[in-house]
């Protein structure tokens, strides 16, 4: 194909995503779906799982094989400017409330998907239900531990706030354990990664370099991102946007994914003093990363074949449902019990943490290009992350059933004043989406 032919097919392809993805998103809100759940729909229509199925194959017709690395690459700006989003929006004066509950919840919603993870991918090592082309050894097993224990914190805040859980025990709580277990959770994902690296570099000599990189953010580019951040229009949001992008290369050439360098340019940027983000930041960084992130949707919905699925896969996706959601939602719910929460509080925390989303998405497209995953295993663990999101609203209104209702009309469990609330204090919101 020429230039011109295949800057066509990107713009088509582009345009029909984005165009469907918002009639999808919109569909999903009405049936109190997160917007994710159209936003994946629609790159799975696209791909070979449902376009790809008619006659003449409307897929390859839309998206040629030549276009698909173009649009894989937009697709990867797109995930670096959510990820810095992400890091953004990250409210660390949370992680100063709640201590106690937050506390257990983050531990278990490491520890025990982690756990359940790694025994999973044990077990299927050196067998036929093994991905192909993984080496033997804890490098699998490790990575599902990791993937299996990420929650969503993007839509999880959207969940909340749409479910009128805001300022409540359950979704403060939840939002906190989240934001910790975020950070945890991409940061024993860039080591996985790094051991599970091609070995370009002694594990030595990667390990100084990722130290070099984060002394350098926090010694250089955090006092820069500070002072740019005070500036107004233009002359703030480019050296953002930069700043994005630069320490996603910087990850990137250091042979981790891109969207770890952008998650910590975001993690870095300055808050307000009370620790709550900048909400203008947010809205500005959340929509430059949102406007082509269905984008990414495409190159996901083109990596995943459900018609492929073959007799053994049939037993294995349940196994994996099951692991995930027994070892996310019930090991969060029984922390949350430990710490101090009634059963009911404690199960909507379950629940909510159970959420997956794109997060897990982005995760499971970094295991993916690290070899760690087969086209099998990518499209068996993008259902198990889609069904653990949809799950999460019916599941919420089953655990609310008889709750009554606050007296601002929102049903949950008033969140109890913050210790460092005071007289004549104003508290700023998080801006959290």
């Amino acid at each position: 194909m020429t230039t011109e032919q295949i800057t066509s097919s990107v713009l088509l392809a582009t345009g029909t995503v984005v165009a469907l993805a918002a009639l999808l998103t919109t569909l999903a809100r009405k049936v109190g779906q997160p917007p994710v759940i159209g936003q994946v729909l629609a790159g799975l229509a696209l791909g070979p799982s449902v376009l790809g199925q008619l006659p003449g194959d409307p897929s390859a017709l839309l998206v040629p094989d030549e276009a698909l690395p173009f649009l894989g690459v937009l697709g990867q700006v797109a995930l670096v400017l959510f990820m810095f989003s992400v890091g953004c929006e990250l409210d660390t004066s949370l992680l100063r409330h709640q201590g106690r509950a937050v506390t257990t919840v983050s531990v278990a919603a490491l520890a025990v998907p982690m756990a359940a993870g790694a025994a999973l991918g044990w077990l299927v090592v050196g067998t036929d239900l093994a991905p192909e082309g993984i080496p033997d050894g804890w490098a699998f097993p490790l990575y599902l531990a990791v993937a299996l224990s990420i929650t969503a914190m993007p839509v999880l805040a959207s969940i909340i706030r749409d479910r009128g859980l805001s300022g409540t025990v359950q979704g403060t709580v939840a939002t906190a354990a989240a934001a910790l277990t975020d950070v945890v959770g991409w940061l024993l994902l860039a080591g996985v990664i790094a051991l599970a690296g091609p070995g370009e570099r002694a594990p030595a000599v990667l390990f100084g370099l990722l130290a070099c990189y984060l002394l350098a953010m926090a010694a250089v580019a955090r006092p820069l991102l500070r002072r740019t951040s005070a500036l107004t229009g233009p002359l703030r949001d480019g050296p953002l946007l930069a700043a994005a992008l630069l320490s996603g290369w910087a990850t990137h050439a250091l042979g981790l994914h891109a969207v770890f360098g952008a998650f910590l340019a975001g993690l870095l940027m300055p808050r307000l003093a009370d620790g709550t983000p900048d909400t203008e930041l947010v809205s500005w960084s959340a929509r430059t990363g949102g406007l082509l992130l269905p984008v990414f949707f495409i190159t996901t919905g083109f990596s995943v074949d459900l018609g492929g699925f073959g007799p053994m896969d049939a037993l294995l996706l349940p196994a994996l449902l099951v692991v995930a959601v027994v070892a996310k939602l019930g090991g969060c719910a029984l922390a949350a019990r430990l710490g101090g929460r009634t059963w009911r509080e404690s199960a909507v925390i379950g629940a909510l943490m159970n959420t997956r989303g794109l997060t897990e998405l982005i995760a499971l497209n970094v295991g993916r290009e690290a070899g760690l995953l087969d086209d099998r295993w990518y499209a068996l663990l993008v259902v198990v992350a889609v069904l653990t999101t949809v799950m999460t609203g019916p599941l919420l209104t089953w655990f609310q059933r008889g709750e009554g209702r606050r007296p601002d009309g929102h049903r949950g469990f008033p969140r109890p004043p913050r210790p460092t609330e005071s007289k004549g204090r104003t508290m700023t919101p998080s801006g959290n989406r």
